[in-house]
């Protein structure tokens, strides 16, 4: 009798750690985001119109980490209100404190600790706050962080930018600085890396980034998803009608043993009109343990 409790209880031993190990390997939620900035001109788009929109989307969509770019402090705060389960890091590009854009990264407390965060500037000075180099128009920065996902245990990292939009020279070196950057910060640690890059899949920067040959490799989300894309092709419609073009400029690649089962470009629209002049980018993704 005893033997057959011991075998019994022996076999639900096992069998709970089975099922744990799928059940931790849950899906994150991510999310690129170009929402943007405060522009009191883009009425009747402008931000007063739009940051309830904003936040509905993220929401709706449960997603655990977003990856925010054009955003001015005060929109986050505006944000934060309306999330109240969320926290988010970054500074602002100009000084490296609260002035000018974030390309700042929210996350879900209830679902992700925060171990460490950072933001560094696509410059060849990247320590030095609000440096631009090259034929950058804008300051631009990159802000990192390191979670660990409070159900699984896992780590990875999450890098969030925006490269600029005018400068050839400058979109393609800042390629160059994320990739040492994933090496030297993430190792080989599980990434995530979201964006409005301001080049399609075609374009140099992007050719930099999800090179085989280059290393770190990284893959775009969209590429390896199990279930087709769903939504438009491109991520900018300019608050126009629809989108203004079938490639995407927004996207979430990743570096690591991911799998992704969804891919989406989101664009609900309120009205007739859209919470950004971008669509939001969502993926989900897990992290595949090691047999």
């Amino acid at each position: 009798m005893k033997k057959q409790i011991i075998i019994k209880t022996t076999f639900l031993i096992i069998l709970s750690g089975f099922f744990y190990g799928i059940f931790a390997q849950k899906n994150v939620k991510v999310m690129t985001f170009n929402i943007r900035f405060d522009n009191p001109k883009d009425a009747p788009n402008d931000w007063s119109n739009r940051k309830d929109k904003v936040a509905s989307q993220i929401l709706f969509h449960e997603a655990d980490i977003i990856g925010i770019q054009e955003a001015l402090h005060n929109q986050l705060e505006d944000m934060q209100e309306r999330m109240q389960d969320y926290s988010y890091v970054g500074v602002g590009r100009d000084d490296g404190k609260k002035a000018g854009e974030y390309s700042a990264i929210f996350y879900n407390t209830k679902a992700l600790d925060l171990q460490k965060a950072e933001t560094f500037w696509l410059s060849e000075t990247p320590r030095v706050a609000g440096s631009k180099s090259w034929d950058a128009a804008i300051t631009r920065i990159v802000t990192w962080a390191r979670f660990k996902d409070k159900k699984s245990g896992q780590v990875f990292y999450h890098f969030n930018t925006h490269f600029d939009h005018v400068g050839k020279v400058a979109r393609a070196q800042s390629a160059r600085i994320i990739l040492r950057a994933v090496d030297s910060i993430a190792g080989g640690i599980p990434a995530v890396i979201t964006g409005d890059f301001n080049a399609t899949i075609d374009d140099e920067p992007m050719q930099v980034l999800l090179n085989p040959a280059n290393f770190p490799q990284l893959i775009d989300t969209k590429v390896i998803s199990t279930t087709p894309h769903y939504g438009p092709g491109g991520t900018f419609n300019a608050f126009g009608p629809k989108e203004n073009n079938t490639k995407p400029i927004d996207h979430i690649l990743v570096m690591g043993k991911w799998k992704v089962t969804k891919h989406a470009t989101l664009s609900q629209t309120w009205g007739g009109l859209f919470s950004s002049d971008h669509f939001p980018v969502l993926a989900h993704i897990s992290v595949q343990k090691n047999n």
